[in-house]
């Protein structure tokens, strides 16, 4: 378990910073801590200053679900806060909130529910119970005219201390500022509405008739706007912190259902899931591994090399992390041909095919670079085009894999790079992720892995003959 003084000093410095002001927004760049940051700055809030009493924190979904809770626990200086998750059905989430914690999480699309049920009579906040309110990603609050900015303007008046967490707030332009910045001030620095925002320090670009298509800042407005915000805005890059590590390594765990892991856990102990179109065999401890990776990644190939799907878990959760990049280049890693295919359903990416596709990356043109990791283990220097690298499928290979963060972790990166690894909770994944930590990826580590997976099976499974897993509990 991780130690306070284990925090680098740039997160202490963040920490100060929250505790010191009511309303703050803290812009870190994904991997960099602002979790453990803010967590910190609530339990002195809590327990040191008793400036607060009950904390609701809204983030995505999946954040909300498993990122705050679970980063609680791994530090001692905040293990003991309590958490509850507002999320699910409106019978679970009502449950919830009657539910004894210091901290609430719930998912942003939920916050209009939110405000409505604490105003069951559209009064003005007699039951909001909340005194401090976290946004994580606050630039999912950047449209003055959505449903949850709205809802949210409404109760600001009741809520003490207010914190905004993001990477890149306003990655379309200043404009996107101006709802994240009411949510802190209620419009002190950058006006009490949108038009007067635009007004003064933006002139109407496109135009027909009285419709304008864009707007653009006015000569000087770009400093004025940072200049008004600069005393509750802090932002923290690599450059600035010389204890910053040069690179971080970030494990990012997807769980699976129960029916899932029961799918895995058949493949695991009888080598053999029967399918109508073609079971899924593993012939040996080899081609076990390499089909337990595929499962862990969301889908496997049949006996006749079709695609069986199991679970959306890593798309879903590279969808979480592309969404935080907010627009900064992310570089994916992916293993299996079918990894790639499902990746371009879910996403717009593109491919390291032409010189244009390396210019293009080098020059930040590109949000998601799919590629895998044998086609740019050597040579290419991409260390220009971003510092985010996630890998949604994992590899025995320690060379490629070293290679591979080597395109963007290399002399030349101004920043510090972000290394994230999807991986598959209670699956093979675990065992890849820890012997690349350990540098044992050897063909023989993979063996071991594989055997020792089997014999463990065979001592805490009942597996028989028919092929049905009795017992499926890990």
């Amino acid at each position: 378990m991780l130690q306070r003084d284990q925090l680098h000093q740039y997160q202490e410095f963040a920490v100060q910073k929250l505790i010191e002001n009511p309303a703050f927004l803290l812009l870190l760049k994904p991997g960099l801590g602002k979790t453990i940051s803010t967590l910190t700055a609530i339990d002195d809030l809590l327990y040191d200053n008793f400036l607060v009493n009950k904390i609701l924190v809204i983030a995505p979904l999946r954040v909300a679900h498993f990122t705050w809770a679970a980063e609680a626990q791994n530090w001692k200086h905040t293990k003991d806060l309590t958490f509850s998750l507002v999320l699910g059905t409106r019978q679970q989430r009502e449950k919830a909130l009657e539910a004894k914690a210091r901290i609430y999480v719930i998912n942003r699309e939920n916050i209009p529910w939110l405000v409505d049920y604490c105003h069951p009579e559209g009064g003005y906040g007699k039951l909001w119970p909340f005194d401090m309110v976290v946004i994580d990603e606050s630039s999912s609050f950047k449209s003055h005219s959505s449903g949850r900015f709205k809802k949210l303007r409404r109760v600001r008046p009741l809520i003490k201390r207010v914190v905004e967490l993001t990477g890149t707030p306003a990655s379309n332009g200043l404009m996107d500022l101006w709802a994240q910045v009411y949510l802190l001030d209620r419009g002190q620095r950058l006006g009490k509405t949108i038009t007067a925002f635009r007004d003064r320090y933006f002139n109407p670009g496109e135009r027909d008739g009285h419709i304008v298509y864009n707007w653009v800042l006015k000569p000087g407005a770009e400093k004025a706007i940072y200049d008004a915000i600069s005393d509750i805005c802090l932002s923290m890059s690599a450059d600035d912190w010389l204890d910053l590590p040069a690179r971080q390594d970030i494990i990012v765990k997807v769980p699976l259902t129960e029916q899932e892991r029961k799918l895995y856990k058949q493949l695991e102990c009888d080598l053999l899931i029967p399918y109508e179109t073609g079971d899924v065999v593993a012939s040996n401890a080899g081609t076990l591994s390499g089909k337990l990776l595929q499962m862990a990644n969301g889908a496997v190939y049949d006996e006749h090399n079709s695609v069986k799907e199991i679970h959306n878990g890593k798309l879903d959760a590279l969808e979480d992390l592309i969404e935080a990049a907010n627009g900064n280049p992310a570089l994916v890693f992916y293993w299996y041909k079918h990894d790639k295919e499902r990746i371009e359903k879910r996403f717009k990416v593109r491919h390291l095919d032409t010189e244009q596709d390396l210019e293009d990356w080098n020059a930040g043109k590109i949000p998601i670079l799919l590629v895998h990791p044998a086609s740019v283990g050597y040579g290419l220097n991409l260390q220009a085009g971003g510092n985010i690298i996630v890998w949604f499928g994992l590899t025995w290979s320690l060379e490629l894999y070293e290679q591979a963060n080597a395109r963007l972790d290399r002399q030349g990166q101004k920043n510090s790079v972000i290394v994230h690894h999807l991986v598959a909770e209670k699956t093979i994944d675990e065992r890849v992720i820890k012997a690349l930590q350990t540098k044992a990826c050897s063909q023989n580590d993979l063996m071991a892995a594989v055997r020792s997976t089997i014999e463990e099976l065979r001592g805490g499974y009942l597996c028989e003959n028919h092929g049905s897993v009795r017992n499926v509990e890990s």
